[in-house]
């Protein structure tokens, strides 16, 4: 049974375009760090809090927006396609969204863990700092996670605002 939700959820194309999707836009920032060998992005950069604490990077807005698409937008698609494809059969408002926090919790979680294995490696990138996030960021990125179990209805309900007004 399990195998075969699994294997649903493997060949799900809303699945996909989740993973790939947030995968790029994840890695897209870091992408321009790496070739202008500066921390500061272009445009995200100038809305830098002053009260930058080491639980809270001085790059807020890039990861609440980041964040919200990938590990946890992409966590949360993972945990109710395959919630759903378990159960085969549609679910209610509150198991949707319980499976999709369930999802987006285990993604964020697993993605924590690459990324303390990588900041103990001390790996600097161009700008000249830790390519990966510090541990101190982490219960962040779990609340991010928790956040980002409505990414997929916003994202849903502009695509259709945006499908409507082109007819």
């Amino acid at each position: 049974m399990y195998f075969k939700a699994i294997s649903s959820t493997l060949r799900n194309r809303r699945f996909w375009v989740w993973q790939l999707g947030g995968a790029l836009i994840y890695a897209t920032p870091a992408a321009i760090r790496l070739a202008t060998g500066s921390i500061h992005l272009p445009i995200l950069s100038m809305f830098m809090p002053w009260w930058v604490t080491p639980f809270v990077p001085g790059n807020i807005v890039e990861k609440v927006l980041v964040n919200a698409f990938f590990p946890g937008g992409a966590g949360a698609i993972a945990g109710e396609v395959l919630y759903s494809n378990v159960r085969s059969e549609a679910l209610s408002r509150r198991q949707k969204y319980l499976a999709r926090l369930g999802g987006a919790l285990l993604y964020v979680a697993g993605w924590s863990l690459f990324q303390f294995v990588g900041y103990m490696q001390n790996i600097n990138g161009s700008y000249g700092d830790n390519l990966f996030e510090s541990p101190y960021v982490f219960p962040l990125n779990f609340l991010l996670a928790s956040l980002s179990i409505f990414t997929p209805t916003i994202v849903g309900f502009l695509k259709n605002k945006i499908s409507k007004t082109k007819n």
